[in-house]
């Protein structure tokens, strides 16, 4: 579960820092995105490493979500007898209880985002389009429910990242001390509002005409 879930932070991280370059103009945005098909060129064929990578990743959620279900079937193995007074989980908090549908609400999401940004199928610039211009046709505003929906698996993203991330803290028995186990709280609630604002940033901008 760890190991999967830092593979995709990674990911997150370069993709985050990726969609930013949009507000250094189209043809930053645009090399960016033809860099990555052709990185590794001329040694290797055009897609090389980005399809490795994509194996990869496609490989990490598979892992990733079948560690979830098998943790929560080997906790209910551990405790088939529920207890006679309704304890407080101890991993409490919003996302605790939030990540299973924010799951699926974020593998939907996936699905609609490479039918728009990356194949271009659902985006009304289309396949042909280049990186930069589907990226600015599929976040009009007259497209807003896009835009809500972004929004929503990107909180999502968040929320998942900060339960992973405190749960990796305790895990490691970094959150024995009070002031300590404070510090990671806010330091992982830190990281995930930066990656979600790193996220939201280009869509908003451009649903607000800030980028054109």
């Amino acid at each position: 579960m760890a190991v999967t879930g830092a593979v995709l932070v990674l990911f997150l991280v370069g993709h985050m820092l990726g969609n930013l370059k949009i507000f250094l103009g189209a043809d930053s945005f645009n090399h960016y995105a033809d860099w990555l098909r052709t990185v590794g060129s001329p040694a290797l064929p055009d897609r090389t490493l980005l399809t490795i990578t994509e194996i990869a990743l496609v490989l990490a959620v598979a892992l990733h979500m079948w560690a979830a279900v098998s943790l929560a079937r080997r906790a209910a193995k551990a405790r088939p007898v529920k207890y006679a007074a309704k304890r407080k989980s101890q991993a409490s908090g919003y996302a605790t209880h939030t990540m299973r549908w924010g799951g699926v609400i974020i593998v939907l999401f996936v699905i609609w985002h490479l039918l728009d940004m990356t194949f271009g199928t659902v985006n009304p610039g289309g396949g042909d389009a280049t990186p930069y211009d589907r990226m600015i046709a599929g976040f009009q505003p007259g497209r807003w429910w896009v835009g809500l929906f972004y929004l929503v698996a990107m909180v999502m993203v968040g929320l998942h990242l900060r339960h992973g991330l405190w749960s990796a803290f305790q895990s490691l028995g970094l959150t024995r001390r009070p002031r300590v186990r404070n510090a990671l709280r806010v330091g992982a609630a830190v990281v995930s509002a930066v990656l979600v604002i790193g996220f939201v940033a280009a869509p908003v901008c451009i649903m607000i005409g800030v980028v054109k």
